[in-house]
């Protein structure tokens, strides 16, 4: 609330100082006109008189011009209260506004003006600003726009006002009231009802007509009781949305349909109508029903959503000797209730006007009746097997439209049966058995159909069930008549029979051999009677077949001869005979253990043959022949003294094992041999050449010729276990090594290729060999060792104790399966 005149209620607290007054409050009353001056202060009615005096007039007892008054707090720094420091009067400088603040607490002090000493305490006074009427009832919404129906009774209207004004609460300037200033159209007349103090609702007295006005606009004004009275308004549009207020009409009077009997059709007619409300809303929407001619329930009548017609449809079949007119009465209304406006005024449901109804004739033509027989399922009882060319059945079929048939067989899966065409008579043309396939729970089923001669012609069916008794015409059987017998685990077979008949021309059975006194002696069956029977060896039989012929007869004594087919055999765990188990089997335990030792001992053999061969290396001596081969010399540079007779390292050999013709080659050559001696500056170096001889004969191999530092490499055999290859190479060895000569030179081609300088072997320098001529054109065979006694395999006597270990481990598995070797 802004203040122009101000009105200041001004509370004045002064408390006890140096002259003695006690503590009063003190009511300012200011009045403030264009000059703003405290003019006038009241006390309250509790404090005795009044004091019509200034700030300054509670301090009489000093002079006024040696005083000085200060003030400070709310309004005080915002320049809105300030005080004249010599006269104590109070200014205010501009309005305030109570909405903001309604209260301030203000302090001030006298001091001496000579001394600047405070004459008094610190005193207080508070201003409350006392409200006028500035501000006017405001609406929340200041414009409203609402949907109402038309049929809408006196009642509130969905429209809610809400109104609050700002000045201070219980006063004449925050009261208010709410009413319609002006409507358009005046008619029905819209009125406000006050809830409480800030709600307000709209009301109707009377009903709206859509079709007269379809808008109304009201004017609400909230006025408060302050002075000066202050008001504010708001617009309400309010828009009818049009109700069920006409009835539904026919468009004619009478229609007419067809349909045919014993048979349902959808959409036989469309009637339709007129409605003056708003199309495709619930107040136009038609409700169709039927009245009466439907007793029966054949016809039906359902609203297309998309026309708004009715649509009748036939939905239950009924059958009409003769072409029958049905009369049906159709009446419609709307989805929506009917409501109607008089003058204003709403009309009473039941001064309504009934709903709107047509005739509707409905023409049933007769059709061509099909032909019904007296029994649609028809029953037959018959023994099986008997002979064809019995009757099973006579049909006998009505039809009112038609008295002449022909028949026909619809269903006769086992070809069993014939039908005669003009009686419709059933006959048997083949055995009917009970046991087939196309017979099931004993019922063998027909179907025949009778044909009548109208037009179009109409077909009537029925179902002929024959039910076949069972005889005792099947034997007994064994379910299975091939058998294993294990041997090892059991002297005994279950068998098991069967009959296709049924009680009492089945089971339980009674068992017998079929044979003579031999074979009670080997078999016997146990028990006798019953589902099973169990067939018994007599005495321990050789594994083989065997055939055991069982007389089996059922609780009729019709018997069935049988032959069980026993196979006698070693079994496994799953009575499998140890012949006939598949070649996808795994191998025994026995036969896996002879495998792995087999493995490793070819592994152990291939690791002795490599480690006492690995260290040969095949190298070429012979040099006659130029087969352009490269010699590796392993020699490099002259090693300590050569004066020592070259050492061959020979693999020693079973002297005994020598043929008679190599000893006395042997024999030959050593008295042939000398000693040949080379001197070398002053060095000797002797080779007897004797020895050699004698030494590569009785091993019959040539082995290695090695310095103290290289060696040369003479030779590296090869084992053979062939004896002819064996004796054939020896044969030519010997005869190689005959000529001591052809060695010696070798040896002297040997020394000269050190680029003739023997004093080479004193000097540990690099060697350097000119000479890169051929071998021999035998070389293959000079690289073989060869000799004529076999292999010594002794040495498998005793492989360690882990293969003892394996070899027990197979023993036990060959013993207990009853592996012989």
């Amino acid at each position: 609330m802004r203040i122009h005149p101000l009105l200041l209620l001004v509370t004045l607290t002064a408390l006890a100082g140096s002259h003695g007054t006690e503590s009063k409050k003190q009511d300012l009353l200011v009045r403030s006109k264009r000059r703003w001056v405290l003019s006038t202060i009241e006390l309250e009615e509790e404090m005795k008189g009044t004091y019509p005096m200034a700030i300054s007039q509670m301090f009489n007892n000093k002079k006024q011009d040696h005083h000085i008054f200060i003030i400070q707090g709310e309004g005080v720094n915002e320049k809105i209260f300030s005080i004249d420091e010599e006269t104590g009067i109070v200014y205010a400088h501009r309005p305030v506004d109570r909405e903001r603040k309604d209260f301030y607490h203000i302090k001030f002090q006298v001091f001496d003006r000579e001394t600047g000493d405070a004459i008094d305490k610190e005193l207080a006074f508070d201003v409350e600003v006392q409200d006028i009427n500035d501000n006017a009832p405001q609406f929340r919404n200041p414009k409203i726009t609402v949907d109402v129906k038309e049929n809408t009774l006196e009642e509130y209207l969905p429209v809610q006002l809400i109104v609050f004004d700002p000045d201070k609460p219980n006063t004449p300037n925050s009261k208010f009231d709410v009413t319609v200033v002006s409507q358009e159209p005046a008619l029905p007349e819209i009125y406000v009802h006050q809830v409480n103090t800030m709600v307000s609702q709209l009301k109707v007295n009377g009903c709206f007509d859509y079709d007269k006005v379809k808008q109304y606009k009201v004017i609400v004004q909230a006025k408060d009781f302050g002075t000066p009275s202050l008001s504010s308004q708001a617009v309400i549009l309010i828009n009818i949305i049009d109700a069920n207020s006409h009835p539904p009409k026919f468009k004619k009077r009478e229609y007419h349909a067809e349909g045919q009997e014993k048979s349902t059709a959808d959409d036989i007619l469309r009637i339709s109508i007129e409605d003056e409300d708003t199309p495709n809303t619930n107040a136009s929407a038609a409700n169709y029903f039927i009245i009466e001619g439907n007793e029966d329930g054949i016809f039906e009548i359902k609203r297309d959503p998309k026309t708004n017609e009715g649509v009748l449809s036939i939905i239950k079949e009924k059958n009409y000797d003769e072409s029958t007119l049905e009369n049906l009465m159709i009446g419609v209304e709307n989805v929506e209730p009917l409501f109607m406006c008089n003058d204003g005024k709403p009309v009473d449901t039941k001064s309504l006007p009934q709903p709107d109804s047509v005739s509707i004739k409905v023409k049933m033509i007769d059709a061509n009746d099909p032909p019904v027989f007296e029994k649609e399922k028809a029953p037959v009882f018959r023994k099986e097997e008997e002979e064809p060319g019995k009757v099973l059945f006579t049909p006998v079929v009505h039809d009112v439209d038609s008295k002449k048939f022909r028949y026909v067989m619809v269903h006769d899966p086992a070809k069993w049966v014939a039908i005669d065409s003009e009686t419709g008579i059933i006959t048997s043309i083949e055995r009917l058995d009970r046991e087939s396939p196309f017979v099931e729970s004993n019922s063998y089923t027909i179907i025949i159909a009778a044909i009548d001669d109208g037009e179009p012609p109409s077909t009537g069916t029925s179902t002929v069930q024959i039910h076949l008794m069972d005889i005792n015409d099947n034997s007994p059987r064994l379910v299975n008549n091939h058998v294993i017998m294990c041997g090892n685990k059991d002297d005994k077979v279950t068998l098991s029979a069967t009959d296709a008949d049924e009680d009492p021309f089945s089971g339980p059975f009674f068992f017998s051999l079929d044979g003579d006194e031999s074979l009670n002696q080997k078999w016997k069956l146990g028990p006798v009677f019953g589902e099973e029977t169990s067939l018994i060896t007599v005495n321990t039989l050789a594994y083989g077949n065997y055939s055991v012929p069982l007389r089996i007869e059922d609780q009729q004594n019709h018997f069935g001869r049988e032959t069980v087919h026993v196979l006698v055999c070693d079994c496994e765990d799953k009575d499998h005979c140890r012949d006939k188990v598949p070649p996808s089997s795994s191998l025994g335990s026995a036969a896996i253990g002879l495998l792995f030792a087999g493995l490793l001992l070819f592994l152990l053999l291939l690791l002795i043959f490599k480690c006492h061969f690995v260290k040969k290396t095949f190298e070429y001596l012979e040099q006659e022949e130029g087969n352009q081969t490269l010699i590796k010399y392993n020699q490099e540079g002259g090693g300590a003294a050569c004066m020592a007779e070259p050492t061959l390292h020979l693999r020693q050999t079973d002297k005994g094992n020598m043929t008679e013709a190599s000893k006395k080659e042997n024999a030959q050559m050593t008295e042939s041999s000398k000693v040949t001696t080379q001197e070398v500056d002053g060095y000797s170096s002797a080779f007897n050449m004797d020895n050699f001889k004698k030494q590569t004969m009785r091993l019959g191999q040539m082995d290695s010729f090695r310095s103290q530092k290289g060696q040369y490499s003479m030779g590296s055999t090869i084992r053979s276990n062939n004896s002819r290859i064996h004796d054939s190479f020896s044969r030519q060895q010997s005869l190689r090594l005959q000529s001591h000569q052809r060695i010696a030179d070798h040896i002297e081609k040997r020394l000269q290729t050190i680029n003739g300088n023997p004093d080479i072997c004193t000097v540990d320098q690099t060697s350097k060999y000119e000479y890169e001529g051929g071998g021999s054109s035998y070389q293959s065979l000079d690289e073989l060792e060869l000799g004529n006694q076999r292999e010594d395999f002794h040495f498998l006597d005793d492989l360690g104790q882990q293969f003892k270990n394996l070899g027990n481990i197979c023993h036990q598995s060959i013993k207990e399966n009853g592996i012989s070797n």
